[in-house]
């Protein structure tokens, strides 16, 4: 996430701000672990909640939040944590594209999952899923 923060930070002309959504250190302590915010993030938003990766749809996890707070999800490759975002956006009926160069670079992709490779086609979708083009 700290690529994907630092490359849309960079954009010239940019509309947004980089939101970082904060897990907890533990259970029992609230502040973030260490390394986060990434350096890129300009708003931050710190939660209760530790639980990640494999554990990513458990009610303690903040992929909840960063699900539920998008409009669109576009998956790039990544681990347990990814494939649990993307398990939740098909949970909650949040539009989902994967841009991968193969499948199995999320493991266990559900095949209701689209894939695409190419950045048009990413574009594209997410134009539908917001209702910008035909």
């Amino acid at each position: 996430m700290e690529t994907v923060s630092r490359a849309f930070h960079d954009v010239e002309g940019r509309q947004g701000l980089v939101i970082g959504v904060l897990p907890a250190a533990g259970p029992d302590d609230a502040s973030p672990p260490p390394g986060y915010p990434n350096p890129w993030v300009e708003l931050s938003i710190r939660t209760h909640l530790h639980l990640s990766g494999i554990e990513g749809t458990k009610v303690a996890s903040r992929n909840h939040i960063n699900v539920l707070s998008s409009d669109v999800i576009v998956a790039l490759p990544g681990a347990q944590g990814t494939r649990s975002e993307v398990e939740l956006a098909l949970r909650y009926g949040v539009p989902i594209v994967a841009y991968l160069q193969d499948r199995a670079e999320i493991p266990q992709l559900p095949d209701s999952v689209l894939v695409v490779d190419r950045l048009e086609d990413v574009i594209a979708f997410v134009d539908r899923a917001l209702g910008r083009s035909p």
